[in-house]
């Protein structure tokens, strides 16, 4: 869809588009659920084979198709639809990177259904659909969280592991683990690193399932319950906190803290995976506008920046925080050594 470049002539289609806009994820959600991208790579391409192997009508197919087309996801020569680059990389099931299963979370009616109060959500300061402030489980949503998004963390868990090594013997605590895929992957990486994950029971099957599939049962240790209360244990090497410290205020965030500090050996580090806006909160645009997603679900949460992120883990006696750019993502990762 065209927006207007500045310096242009000013016209209304960016209202337009924006106020239609979804309408894009709709057509995103379709094509996902008929498994459209994957039929393409298999090679059924032109509307009346997709029809047929999506069990669609023809007219519904070209329609969407082609609506993907003006969206950028497709290409379209001579009544041939083909994948771009990245819809085959991120959209084709077949593909290792693919992430079409995050359609059934980000794309449901509970999201949705948070921003249609976005109005209220502004008026409060804070989300009006009941969610409370993230401490208490939620079982049916996390669980469908850990089941979604999963392959939305290989390339940050491949970078959290890389970090890490691959060599020494280490203690990993992943905190609110949902499907445990950061912990799994260091252990992956690393031989000698066991990890233990926590989080709500119901979410952790999800995990204990993953790590099956992983071969990893004997290093794969849980803990059940909030990282609020559970007894966390002592003398980790590292640990990890992964999408988490964005559904609180910064003083809940240094309650969560001060028990991370004090879970870790003398010379243990935290790996915090969040998005991290620049200091002006409009830039990078994934990261800046985080927050709006965090005003419609949390009561308080927030897309830190990183020197509010420095002060937190100051104030809990962490002794240094670092700041890195994850490749080809729009999160970044923050490294707090307990002393340096």
């Amino acid at each position: 869809m065209a927006t207007p470049t500045q310096g242009a002539k000013p016209t209304p289609e960016r209202i337009f588009n924006t106020l239609n806009a979804y309408q894009q994820s709709a057509a995103l959600k379709a094509a996902i659920e008929l498994d459209i991208f994957t039929k393409i790579a298999e090679g059924a391409n032109q509307p009346k084979q997709l029809a047929e192997s999506t069990s669609a009508a023809e007219r519904g197919i070209r329609i969407l198709c082609d609506y993907l087309t003006i969206l950028g996801f497709l290409t379209k020569e001579q009544n041939r639809y083909a994948l771009t680059q990245e819809s085959a990389i991120f959209l084709d099931r077949k593909s290792p990177a693919c992430l079409a299963s995050m359609a059934g979370f980000l794309g449901g009616d509970p999201q949705r259904k948070r921003f249609d109060l976005l109005t209220e959500a502004v008026r409060k300061g804070g989300s009006v659909a009941g969610r409370g402030d993230n401490t208490n489980p939620d079982d049916e949503m996390w669980v469908e969280f850990a089941k979604s998004m999963a392959s939305l963390t290989t390339p940050s868990a491949n970078f959290i592991a890389q970090m890490i090594g691959s060599s020494q013997p280490c203690r990993v605590l992943d905190i609110a683990a949902g499907h445990g895929m950061s912990g799994i992957t260091v252990a992956k990486h690393n031989p000698n690193a066991r990890v233990v994950a926590l989080d709500w029971p119901a979410v952790l099957e999800v995990a204990k399932t993953n790590a099956r599939g992983a071969d990893l049962d004997e290093r794969f240790g849980t803990i059940e319950g909030s990282a609020f209360t559970a007894d966390l244990g002592q003398n980790y090497d590292y640990v990890l906190l992964t999408n988490i410290l964005h559904h609180f205020d910064p003083a809940t965030c240094e309650t969560l803290l001060k028990r991370v500090f004090e879970a870790l050996g003398p010379a243990g580090k935290t790996i915090t995976l969040e998005f991290v806006p620049n200091e002006d909160r409009i830039a990078p645009p994934t990261s800046a506008a985080f927050s709006l997603v965090m005003l419609a679900n949390t009561d308080a949460g927030d897309a830190y920046t990183f020197s509010e992120f420095e002060r937190m883990f100051q104030n809990t006696g962490f002794a240094k925080t670092t700041l890195h750019a994850v490749p080809d993502m729009p999160q970044q990762v923050l490294v707090s050594e307990k002393q340096i």
